[in-house]
């Protein structure tokens, strides 16, 4: 039996040198995980052992180091977990980020798998799908919502809102320019004229600028202040008729007829925070919601894995989320060649948020190295060699035993 018992130590040897072999190989491969060669002792109820066998190849999913390439579509995990992938008829799972972009705008790894993942910003959840970024432009927003907080000088003289005149500047107190967006995202040029009217009464008229001059809402809006300089509650004036007073404050409308296409300017005046104190006038905040139409001019990933789009009006958007999955049992899951497919060693996929639980974040602009450490594998491979070369030694001195044997007379 010395024969097989040596024979099954080289069998093993052998392979343990395939497996050390392709660990070298596969060095400098992104993504990669080595693999150790598992050994078993054969007795089968036998007094001297029958030699060796191969028990397994058992994969190690330690994380390699990450490396920065700076181009946004490569993605590495840095934790836990894995980028899952849709392949041909099949579901599979890789540490391979590396990333481009099909023309019809499928994110795709060298083998042609699809990243998957949600639709829209993280949380969302939903069906898994292929991630699909469209050619599409960000469409024009209307505003909403203006908001503004600001200082009205509380020494200023009481003015008649019945002798307003845009033109001259004795009959307001104080004006200040804005800008909103109607429906189909072309800039309005607006103007808030701001008139004290009484003791801690000021009256908000707002215009917009035509061709012809100006152009003002229907609503004005009538603030109210108490004796701390706070604001305390507001009312819109329509057609000269006050409605009732909010307290606490409340934004007001403010409207306007437009032509050509878009849809009446209709958005809130918001104008919580503002004072009126013993000041100057100050602006300290003017913002507003909508924007005008973009085109997307590039994408970027963060930590969650959402796929953020920005656009040529400086406005972003999540297009997608990436979907993490991971397993119970990392190890049960079987190599197709760049990636992984599920088991029922591994478990089923639990899939889930980047950076939340068994997740970990996503990197963008690196990627993950192989994680073979080449000097070990070298020593190993010394090793592997000798117990090749004792095994085949084996052999020879049996093949030596027999011939004295074949020689007795």
């Amino acid at each position: 039996m010395g024969f097989s018992q040596a024979l099954s130590g080289l069998n093993a040897a052998s392979k343990n040198l395939d497996v050390m072999g392709n660990n070298i190989a596969n060095s400098q491969t992104i993504g990669y995980k080595s693999a150790t060669m598992q050994f078993a002792d054969v007795y089968a109820g036998a007094k001297v052992g029958l030699g060796v066998s191969v028990a397994g190849v058992q994969q190690n999913f330690k994380d390699g180091n990450l490396e920065a390439t700076g181009r946004n579509l490569d993605l590495a995990i840095s934790g836990g977990g894995f980028l899952r992938f849709d392949q041909g008829e099949q579901i599979v799972y890789a540490r391979n980020g590396q990333l481009t972009m099909t023309p019809d705008g499928y994110l795709e790894n060298a083998q042609g798998g699809r990243l998957t993942g949600y639709p829209g910003a993280a949380g969302n959840g939903g069906q898994l799908q292929q991630l699909n970024i469209p050619a599409v432009g960000l469409p024009a927003k209307a505003t909403e919502e203006l908001k503004a907080t600001l200082n009205l000088d509380a020494g200023m003289a009481t003015l008649d809102p019945a002798a307003f005149d845009p033109l001259k500047p004795a009959t307001y107190s104080y004006a200040n320019g804005a800008t909103v967006f109607d429906s189909q995202g072309s800039a309005q040029t607006l103007t808030l004229y701001f008139l004290k009217t009484g003791v801690n009464t000021w009256e908000v008229k707002a215009a917009r600028a035509t061709p012809e001059g100006q152009e003002f809402s229907a609503d004005t809006t009538r603030l109210t202040f108490d004796s701390n300089g706070l604001l305390q509650g507001s009312s819109s004036i329509s057609g000269g008729v006050a409605g009732t007073a909010s307290s606490p404050y409340e934004s007001t409308p403010v409207t306007f007829a437009l032509t050509g296409g878009a849809n009446n300017l209709d958005f809130q005046l918001n104008l919580t925070g503002s004072t009126q104190f013993a000041n100057e006038f100050e602006l300290g905040s003017l913002n507003q919601d909508g924007f005008t139409s973009g085109s997307l001019v590039d994408i970027s990933v963060d930590k969650k894995g959402q796929i953020i789009g920005s656009y040529s009006n400086e406005r972003t958007q999540v297009l997608g989320t990436i979907a993490m999955a991971n397993f119970r049992n990392p190890e049960g899951l079987s190599p197709v060649g760049g990636a992984w497919v599920e088991t029922s060693d591994s478990g089923q996929a639990l899939i889930g948020e980047a950076g939340t639980g068994l997740f970990g974040g996503i990197e963008a602009g690196v990627v993950e190295t192989s994680n073979v450490d080449l000097t070990k594998e070298l020593v190993n491979l010394i090793i592997a060699q000798r117990n090749f070369q004792a095994n085949a030694q084996t052999i020879k001195l049996q093949d030596e035993v027999l011939q004295q044997a074949v020689n007795l007379r």
